[in-house]
C-alpha cells in the first residue's frame, strides 16, 4: 500500500485531502493507497471568520471545520510533525500523549502553514494574545466582556481605565479587521452598561509602518484609519511597541498606558518544521521552494514525491507580470492551491501532465465592524454597508462544506433579529474553579501524641 502523508490540516491541507479523496477514490477503495493527515488540531480554522468570532457575530465552533467529519477515508493522526526527513521518506510525529514516533511515507504534502511572528519585546509573551486560532478569538471576546463587567462595578480610577483599554499591535488585514470588530462590539456594549460612559473605552491600534491595510491602495488605507478614529479609536502610525512589561504598554513615541487587553497581530513567520527541521529546499525566509505546479524544488532541481502549498510555501504567482513574484499568503490562494496540488498529484501518479497554479486575485474585502466594510478590485472601490454584505456573502460561500455555510448563515439571521450574544464564558478557561471552591476541606486525622518516656500506652490488665 502506498502512503501519502499530509503535514498540516489548514486551508491547503484540508482542501488537498478532500480533493485527493475524490481523485483517488478507486485506489482508496481497493486499499492501494492510504491518506494520512497529521495535525495537532482536529479541525481546520477558517481564519477570515475569526474577527467575527471576536465580535460574537459567528459562533466559535462554526469557524472550525471538523477533520473527522469531512475527511472520511483519511487516517487522522493527532500530533505535531517535528521533522521531515525526505531522504528517508519519514516524518517524526510528536503526539499529544506518548513518545514521538516515525511515520513512513511514499509521498509527502507539506501544508504546515505559518506561525505568528513574535518579536522579543518585554512583556509580550506574558500578556499578549494572538489572533490566529479560534481559542484566541474566543479569549479576546471574553476578556473584553469580563472587563466591562468588572469596570462597571468600580469607581473611576486607574484600574477601571486599565480594564477599558484595548491595544492591537499590527495594522495588517487580520489586525485591522479584529480591531474594528472588537470596537464595534464595545459600542454595542455601552447601551447595556449605563455605568460606563462612551468616552471611557480606549482603543489603540499600533502600526510600525506609515499606513494600515497594505493590501489596499494608500488612499483606501487612509480612509479606514480615519473611519476608525471617527469611531473613537486611536491609530498610531510609524510607531512600535517598546514594552508591555507589567501590562503597561510603552510605545516608541514615548506614550505609555496600562492596557487590560493586548492583542498581537504583527504578521506571520515561517513554520519551524519547514524552516529548520527538514532537508527540503527552503528560501531565505524559511518557506518551502516549489515549482509552479506545486512540486517541491525548481525546474532544474525537482524533488521527487514532495509537494507543498499554502502559507508555508513560496508559490510562484504567474498571474502577476513580475519576475519572482510569489502568491500572497491568504485563504483565497491557499484553498485554490490545495485543490490544484491534489489534482496535479493524482495526474502525476497516473502519468498525465500537471498544470501550473494560476489564480488572478478576486480583490480584497475587509469587515470594519457591524454594517461597515471595504472592497477593492483594481480601480473599483466599494465602502460601507454594501462592502460589508459583500464580505459576508463571499466568505459564507468560501467556507468549506454546506453544513458550515448553513450554520453561519443561521447565526447571522438570529443576530439580525435579536442582536448578538454578549455573555462572557471566560470561566471555561478554569472549569474546576467553582467545583473546587464548593468542595469541603479535607480534614487530616491527627496522629496520637507520643507517650512520655517511662510510661506505657497499653491498657493495664487486672488480675482476677
Amino acid at each position: 500500500m502506498g502512503r501519502i502523508v499530509i503535514v498540516g490540516g489548514g486551508y491547503a491541507g484540508f482542501t488537498a485531502a478532500r480533493e485527493l479523496k475524490k481523485g483517488l477514490r478507486r485506489e482508496l477503495r481497493r486499499g492501494e493507497v492510504e491518506l494520512v493527515l497529521v495535525d495537532p488540531r482536529p479541525y481546520m480554522t477558517y481564519q477570515p471568520f475569526l474577527p467575527e468570532v471576536v465580535a460574537g457575530s459567528v459562533e466559535a465552533r462554526h469557524a472550525a471545520v471538523s477533520h473527522r467529519r469531512h475527511l472520511r477515508r483519511t487516517r487522522l493522526v493527532d500530533g505535531a510533525v517535528e521533522r521531515i526527513d525526505h531522504a528517508a521518506r519519514v516524518v517524526v510525529v510528536r503526539p499529544r500523549s506518548g513518545e514521538p514516533f516515525r511515520l513512513d511515507y511514499d509521498t509527502v504534502v507539506v501544508t504546515a502553514g505559518a506561525v505568528t511572528r513574535v518579536f522579543p519585546v518585554p512583556g509580550v509573551a506574558e500578556h499578549a494574545i494572538g489572533m490566529k486560532h479560534v481559542e484566541e478569538a474566543v479569549a479576546i471576546r471574553d476578556r473584553l466582556l469580563t472587563s466591562f463587567d468588572r469596570a462597571a462595578s468600580l469607581p473611576a480610577g486607574p484600574e477601571r481605565a486599565r480594564l477599558l483599554t484595548v491595544t492591537f499591535v499590527g495594522g495588517g488585514f487580520s489586525g485591522v479587521e479584529g480591531f474594528a470588530e472588537l470596537l464595534s462590539l464595545a459600542h454595542d456594549l455601552l447601551r447595556r452598561y449605563p455605568e460606563i460612559d462612551a468616552s471611557e473605552p480606549a482603543f489603540h491600534l499600533v502600526e510600525r509602518g506609515a499606513r494600515i491595510l497594505p493590501e489596499v491602495t494608500e488612499p483606501q488605507g487612509r480612509w479606514v484609519a480615519e473611519r476608525l478614529e471617527r469611531r473613537g479609536a486611536r491609530v498610531h502610525l510609524e510607531t512600535g511597541l517598546v514594552s508591555a512589561a507589567g501590562g503597561v504598554v510603552t510605545l516608541s513615541s514615548g506614550e505609555s498606558f496600562p492596557s487590560g487587553l493586548l492583542v498581537w497581530t504583527a504578521g506571520n513567520a515561517a513554520n519551524p518544521v519547514v524552516a529548520t527541521h527538514t532537508d527540503m529546499p527552503v528560501d531565505d525566509r524559511g518557506y518551502v521552494v516549489v515549482r509552479p505546479d506545486l512540486r517541491v524544488g525548481t525546474d532544474g532541481a525537482p524533488v521527487a514525491d514532495a509537494w507543498a502549498a499554502g502559507d508555508g510555501a513560496a508559490v510562484p504567482d504567474l498571474a502577476v507580470p513580475r519576475p519572482g513574484a510569489l502568491a500572497v499568503p491568504n485563504a483565497q490562494h491557499a484553498v485554490r492551491q490545495g485543490r490544484r496540488l491534489a489534482r496535479n498529484l493524482v495526474a502525476a501518479r497516473r502519468g498525465r501532465a500537471t498544470r501550473p497554479y494560476v489564480h488572478g486575485s478576486l480583490g480584497v474585502v475587509a469587515t470594519l465592524g457591524l454594517g461597515s466594510g471595504i472592497f477593492q478590485y483594481r480601480g473599483i472601490v466599494v465602502r460601507g454597508r454594501l462592502a460589508w454584505l459583500m464580505h459576508r456573502g463571499y466568505h459564507v460561500l468560501a467556507i468549506p462544506t454546506w453544513e458550515r455555510k448553513a450554520r453561519v448563515a443561521a447565526v447571522w439571521l438570529t443576530a439580525a433579529l435579536f442582536g448578538r450574544d454578549v455573555v462572557s464564558l471566560a470561566s471555561v478557561q478554569t472549569p474546576r474553579a467553582a467545583f473546587a471552591a464548593a468542595a469541603p476541606p479535607v480534614r487530616v486525622a491527627e496522629a496520637p501524641a507520643p507517650a512520655e518516656e517511662g510510661t506505657s500506652t497499653s491498657t493495664p490488665v487486672r488480675a482476677a
